[in-house]
């Protein structure tokens, strides 16, 4: 499964939610079900965004976890 660590980059460039929507131009509605992991899928081109006002790479907000109800964990 892949989960979104959007809140902790956001938490270590201390920026809010508002803040940060206005940047990427995404509406706070949909930055926050990113950020809460509750999305199903994200664009390249949000995610280019994401990178570029975070200063980070794609890795720093994506993480890949062993599906853990299938029975891999």
């Amino acid at each position: 499964m892949i989960i979104i660590n959007l809140d902790v980059m956001m938490a270590k460039r201390k920026i809010g939610l508002n803040e940060l929507s206005e940047r990427i131009d995404l509406t706070q509605a949909n930055l926050s079900i990113l950020k809460t992991g509750k999305g199903k899928a994200i664009r390249f081109s949000t995610l280019n965004r994401l990178c570029r006002e975070l200063n980070c790479q794609p890795g720093d907000i994506l993480e890949y976890r062993e599906d853990e109800e299938n029975g891999n964990a």
